[in-house]
């Protein structure tokens, strides 16, 4: 049996990977540090040996192979243990390619939005339609309680990440998995930890899509500029998906209610399907256009989708209910990149218009805590009417104040917009605070892409001590 050390891989990642290459016959196991559910749940239940911190010690003798991921880099020591006894390593998507990609069909879902969802509803879609794919997503999917499925059929549903691989390769993850379909649902400036501007992020994409061979199909996102300036770069057929007129693949007839979006498809203006979307929010109706080209592409019917679509369970840490305690609904959601956070409030904001709604935000991604997105957030969380604005602490507190976000600014910006905004650091108090103000009625919507100090669940608990 071949053994295979994980380190400097994310949560999510590393049990995803960890339960696929268990699945293969491999012995994995993996060293890092501040793991939290879902995902901490998900590793015991596959069964996989988390090591907590890094230890040269964990570097054994056994390992034919370390795979390094992107959160590490010189200095770790586990790796300069790796380096010193010049154990074979590569990175995280090389070891998804080699292990899984080269003998299936990748279906790679990339853009600065939307992929954990897109790539969750294509990976369901499919299987609902017998086709039997495998699955690869950055999150944990409803429809198989798992961020992973290995199926018996040639395609492969990758979420194709634009962050950089490896401490030994900054080219961006998507590069290394091999798309036959590609799908850019949008493309923004984000990672700035990684593109210095908008140009590099934008030649990662140019590179991504230059990939699909002539026989592929690029399925690019009609309502956003970036993602449809790439048709030029294509050497294969493209459609486009949107809601626009000029869209291949369009939505019409948008209907926001409690329980989701209902519209129709046209394809080509010819009508489709008609779709009831358990979700949210016009950017997932975007997201599920682009998972019923796929599907289409790949010979389901239109009935077979839209049964399929309406039968999806969504995604965990998107837009999830966490529960209902003293009348109020708390839900998780995932967002931290400005236009996330805009078009979550609008759906919530559509799907509940009588509702009191709290929006209280963590700015945590490398990209959110910094300013080059200051004026942004203002614009985002004032985009639609809420009841109040709670922004908690920025969590990397480390960056230099020139770089880092201003909570207290953001505020003073919200309230300029007429905004009942607070900057509220401690997770706490925030608890306190909504747990004592909230009434019956209210959705309180929690954004992070982070653990948030477990604030949905101390809310809950806070709210329900209130009931009793």
């Amino acid at each position: 049996m071949r053994h295979i050390h994980l380190i400097g891989i994310c949560g999510t990642a590393m049990a995803t990977l960890a339960a696929m290459l268990r699945a293969r016959g491999f012995d994995v196991r993996g060293s890092d540090q501040h793991v939290y559910p879902p995902m901490s749940d998900f590793l015991r239940g596959e069964g996989i040996t988390l090591l907590e911190g890094y230890n040269a010690d964990h570097i054994t003798s056994d390992l034919d192979l370390v795979v390094v991921g992107n959160a590490i880099s010189r200095g770790n020591v586990e790796l300069e243990e790796v380096l010193d006894r010049k154990i074979r390593y590569c990175s995280l998507p090389e070891a998804i390619r080699e292990n899984f990609l080269w003998g299936a069909k990748s279906i790679v879902i990339a853009g600065t939005h939307g992929k954990t969802t897109t790539t969750s509803l294509t990976g369901w879609v499919l299987t609902a339609g017998g086709r039997d794919p495998s699955v690869l997503v950055g999150g944990i999917a409803g429809n198989f309680d798992s961020s992973y499925r290995l199926g018996q059929g040639r395609a492969f549903v990758i979420e194709g990440d634009e962050y950089d691989s490896a401490f030994f390769d900054k080219t961006a993850k998507f590069l290394k998995y091999l798309p036959d379909i590609a799908v850019v649902g949008n493309l923004e400036y984000d990672h700035a930890d990684i593109y210095p501007d908008m140009d590099a992020l934008r030649l990662a994409f140019t590179r991504f899509v230059n990939l699909v061979p002539r026989r592929g199909l690029l399925l690019l996102g009609a309502d956003s500029p970036e993602a449809a300036a790439l048709a030029g770069r294509a050497h294969c057929r493209v459609e486009t998906f949107g809601l626009g007129d000029g869209a291949n693949w369009q939505a019409h007839g948008l209907e926001a209610t409690p329980s989701g979006m209902r519209f129709s498809v046209r394809r080509d203006g010819e009508p489709y399907a008609r779709i009831e979307l358990p979700l949210f929010g016009d950017f997932n109706v975007r997201n599920a256009l682009a998972a019923i080209a796929i599907a289409d592409a790949e010979g389901l019917s239109p009935t077979v989708i839209a049964d399929a679509l309406h039968e999806f369970k969504g995604v965990k840490r998107r837009m999830q209910l966490r529960g209902t305690a003293a009348g109020v609904s708390v839900y998780d959601d995932f967002a931290h990149h400005p236009t996330a956070i805009a078009e979550t409030l609008a759906g919530v904001r559509a799907a509940f218009p009588d509702r009191r709604v709290w929006a209280v935000f963590e700015p945590r991604s490398a990209t959110s805590c910094r300013r080059v997105f200051q004026d942004d957030f203002a614009v985002a969380l004032a985009g639609v009417p809420v009841h109040r604005v709670i922004v908690a602490a920025v969590f990397r507190s480390n960056l230099p104040e020139a770089e880092r976000l201003s909570a207290p600014a953001l505020v003073e910006a919200l309230r300029g917009r007429g905004v009942a905004a607070d900057h509220i650091a401690d997770v706490g108090a925030i608890v306190e605070t909504i747990a004592r103000e909230a009434q019956p009625g209210d959705i309180v919507v929690g954004m992070s892409n982070g653990g948030f100090d477990d604030f949905h669940a101390r809310l809950l608990a806070a709210l329900e001590q209130r009931a009793g």
